[in-house]
């Protein structure tokens, strides 16, 4: 017979189990991460305990914890703001991992998307991680695009032609026209959250928006119709939030700029999808979450 403490169980997250899911995703990031001698996503454990208090709260996020002997021992969460859920962050306890618990919080999610008919699945995993790039691939993902997390300062503070502002709400219909015309879909209350938390931005060309950017972050994602948009934007700030910004390393111009103007490498990940997946027309950089 399965001792109890063994039996996992799934349950939908409440606000309350953050404080214990956040101290078990900062040390299960920071414990894999070191590993591989990178550093962790998470500056301290408060930092993930407040993401994950922010994503159990959200009305538009789908959040589950496992459960064995009654305590929490993992979580997963689905972004569903748009057409495209964005799954993550999951993380299951150090010393409770390889048993299952993560395939089972994957299928948890994964199960809510069909249920809610959602068009497709994207995910960012950690390239140097080989036990979550097997999950996934097990349960139906394809690898995507190579992505690269950049920090730092760019030397040029300007690009020849192009102005920066914040977002505004008068902004959303251009700006969600471009996302559609990159990717396919629109990610309207992602731009909407981000102009109303402030972290929104627009670059202009020619007395128009040619790209935007939810946040310059870690958690924010761009689209835009060149990589002279992009570069605009990624010069408008002193860093970037969290580990850095996310690019897709086969965009080689972009990178190579990147690079020229004194940005590190921070880590290697991989964008994975599930579903629909429309193959990217014109620049754009991905959000964590996608």
């Amino acid at each position: 017979m399965t001792p109890q403490s063994d039996v996992v169980l799934i349950r939908q997250a409440r606000p309350e189990d953050a404080s214990v899911a956040g101290d078990i995703c900062y040390r299960a990031f920071s414990t894999i991460n070191a590993a591989h001698s990178f550093p962790c996503d998470f500056p301290a454990p408060e930092a993930a305990v407040g993401l994950l208090q922010m994503l159990f709260a959200h009305p538009a996020f789908y959040c589950v914890v496992a459960e064995a002997g009654g305590r929490v021992v993992g979580s997963n969460c689905l972004d569903e703001r748009s057409a495209i859920r964005g799954l993550g962050p999951i993380t299951v306890e150090p010393g409770a991992q390889n048993r299952g618990t993560g395939r089972m919080l994957m299928q948890a999610v994964l199960d809510r998307a069909r249920e809610r008919q959602a068009a497709g699945v994207r995910l960012l995993q950690a390239g140097f991680h080989m036990r979550s790039m097997s999950l996934y691939a097990s349960l139906g993902f394809d690898i995507r695009e190579p992505i690269v997390c950049l920090q730092g300062k760019t030397r040029d503070r300007a690009v020849a032609g192009c102005s920066v502002r914040r977002a505004q709400s008068a902004d959303a219909d251009t700006c969600n026209s471009l996302a559609r015309r990159v990717h396919g879909y629109d990610r309207a209350q992602e731009l909407a959250d981000a102009v109303q938390h402030g972290t929104a931005a627009v670059v202009e060309r020619g007395g128009r928006i040619t790209g935007y950017a939810t946040n310059l972050a870690f958690f924010g994602h761009g689209v835009a119709e060149s990589n002279q948009d992009l570069e605009a934007l990624m010069v408008s700030v002193e860093s970037f939030g969290g580990p850095g910004l996310l690019l897709p390393s086969r965009n080689s111009e972009l990178f190579q700029w990147a690079l020229s103007q004194g940005l590190k490498l921070v880590q290697p990940l991989t964008l994975m999808t599930l579903g629909l997946y429309n193959e990217p027309k014109g620049a754009w950089f991905p959000s964590i979450l996608m």
